[in-house]
């Protein structure tokens, strides 16, 4: 048995639910994963309550009209991704806001106090943030206040190493250290454990495999790399497939493929726009999308995360008063967002957008790193899930880190567009050819997604649907806890708000000792009081993997007292309303 085969085995020992489906392999009816999915934890009991009084209402009153169906009940109790629904800070107690604005005050207060007593009395310590021989330190003491005194203090919650293939399960170097997390010294043992760290989203980040199998042949055929650029002789006919299959999986005309998947858009971006342009940015945008405004030269201005109204009074007041003092119209101007936020598990407002760009005529660039692979009943991305035409968006970028499996980015948009690009765009004429290896990783991944794999031409859409069905579970279940989560339905990604400075390190730390990987973050990638851990749910994860989670996470959750909304679950809610029926 070879080892594709041995990997299908073990793939499908997972949960599947099965459905039927039509002749293209979508899911018959109503019954689509990502439909049922909660939004976050304040709308599912909202929702909850909102279901048990129409449930009320419709008891009372004797309808004669049929039940619905099962499918089309449970569609109906969770409101469209576009729906507005209640802010989840809103229902944040004013004592838990205080506690953790208190909590980073006397962080800070107390590590400038630290450095400056330690100054007085060691100041052999500080030698590198004091001037030296008549040159100034290359980082003050006040710049890196945050990252001696703060993060270095839970440096062992980040950047821990692993050996092997980061999947379902991931094996972590042990490491300890002496000196205040200072350095580390490794114990030499290894843990196996759950990984809810990685973007491993459909899975396919495995050591074997078809796609692995392809991999060594491609290799075998093609060497390992052309050690060359685009413009020289790095164009190969494998990555010329690999451009055409992307153009097809994503719904444009051409795309680009470039090997680093940041690089995509910092180096992308000053080829679309440069001085005398505008850019209308979301505030919550990837660092390498502000990275790419920055070095452009336009102008850049920027809109509250996911507001379309803001949006708008951004568009309207840039048309109309056009270029600072002069007054001139923009040159272009080009509204940037992203697919899925990957901090806040939330899907941008594409049809609202594209309406907005149909009424005003800007250009429309969408982020697709976190959304290309997960989100759709094909797997098509953001488009996908909200049934927008993409010729509707100007450029469609996305990567190949996440559910692929691999390394790199694309751009994706009209012919005209990825032929100026590959003679204007740094990343195409300076930066290296994609190595063979991730090529033929991106290829047989996106065939199998496709279904254009024959031998395993059902396997991409189980690992859809199981994603979808994974996702769903976990944070209705987190929700049921009474845990304060962020997101939008069907998100493989699902952050959980710790607030408190000092319950974001034990949180992490909880979790490693029960075996469990997660990733916790804080300020300044997120605003100073919505600390949280964001979980990063898999194809690849069993039920039982993520009822082990679970359970341990409702534990951990009770230490800390982090269950902001305990006493008043769905059960409770239920328990309440139907008492008052009775």
């Amino acid at each position: 048995m070879g080892k594709g085969q041995r990997a299908t085995q073990v793939y499908k020992s997972t949960e599947f639910i099965e459905h039927a489906r039509d002749s293209d392999g979508l899911i018959n009816g109503s019954s689509d994963p990502f439909k049922l999915a909660p939004s976050n934890s304040s709308s599912l009991l909202v929702d909850s309550e909102k279901a048990l009084k129409a449930n009320k209402l419709a008891s009372a009153s004797a309808s004669v009209e049929p039940a619905p169906t099962t499918a089309a009940a449970a569609t109906a109790n969770y409101p469209s991704p576009q729906a507005e629904r209640p802010s989840e800070l809103e229902s944040v107690p004013s004592f838990i806001l205080v506690t953790t604005y208190l909590s980073f005050l006397m962080l800070i207060v107390f590590a400038h106090l630290r450095d400056f007593f330690g100054k007085l009395l060691h100041p052999e310590e500080y030698v590198q943030l004091r001037e030296q021989n008549g040159y100034a330190p290359m980082v003050s003491d006040f710049e890196s206040l945050w990252t001696r005194r703060l993060y270095g203090r839970i440096r062992d919650c980040f950047n821990r190493p692993i050996t092997g293939v980061a999947g379902g399960h991931v094996n972590l170097l042990e490491r300890v250290s002496h000196d205040a997390n200072a350095t580390f010294e490794f114990t030499g043992r290894v843990r196996n454990v759950l990984n809810l760290a990685s973007y491993n989203y459909l899975g396919f980040a495995q050591s074997e495999g078809p796609c692995a199998d392809k991999v060594e042949q491609a290799m075998r055929e093609n060497g390992v790399t052309q050690a060359s650029t685009r413009a020289e002789a790095g164009t190969t006919r494998l990555l010329a497939e690999t451009e055409d299959m992307v153009a097809r999986f994503v719904g444009t005309e051409a795309s680009l493929i470039v090997s680093m998947g940041y690089a995509t858009n910092a180096l992308n971006i000053p080829a679309l726009v440069s001085r005398g342009c505008l850019i209308i940015s979301d505030e919550l945008n990837h660092n390498s999308l502000v990275s790419g405004a920055r070095l452009s030269g336009a102008t850049i201005r920027v809109f509250k995360h996911n507001n379309m109204q803001s949006l708008e009074e951004q568009l309207r007041r840039s048309i109309s008063q056009g270029q600072p003092r002069t007054h001139r119209p923009w040159k272009k101007i080009l509204v940037v967002v992203e697919g899925l936020y990957s901090m806040e598990g939330e899907f941008c407002d594409l049809p609202a957008i594209v309406r907005l760009r149909r009424r005003y005529g800007f250009y429309l660039f969408v982020d697709e790193a976190h959304s290309i692979g997960a989100l759709g009943k094909r797997g098509r991305g953001v488009c996908d899930h909200f049934n927008v035409d993409p010729h509707d968006v100007d450029v469609l970028m996305g990567t190949f880190t996440k559910s692929f499996g691999a390394a790199g980015g694309y751009i994706a948009g009209s012919k005209a567009l990825i032929n100026y690009l590959r003679l204007h765009s740094h990343s195409a004429v300076y930066a290296e050819a994609m190595s063979v290896p991730v090529l033929a990783q991106v290829s047989a991944s996106m065939r199998m997604i496709m279904g254009e794999d024959r031998e395993h031409a059902l396997e991409g859409q189980q690992r859809l649907d199981q994603l979808a069905v994974n996702a769903r579970y976990f944070a209705r279940r987190l929700a049921e806890m009474g845990f304060m989560t962020l997101g939008d339905s069907g998100s493989p990604v699902v952050p959980l708000l710790l607030f408190s400075p000092a319950k974001i390190p034990a949180f992490s730390r909880e979790c490693l000792k029960r075996k469990i990987a997660v990733v916790v973050v804080s300020y300044p990638a997120t605003p100073i009081i919505t600390g949280r851990v964001r979980f990063c749910i898999s194809a690849s994860h069993t039920r039982e993997d993520l009822d082990y989670a679970l359970e341990n996470i409702s534990e951990i959750g009770d230490l800390l007292m982090i269950k902001f909304h305990q006493g008043k679950t769905i059960e409770t809610t239920q328990t309440t309303e139907t008492k008052k029926l009775e």
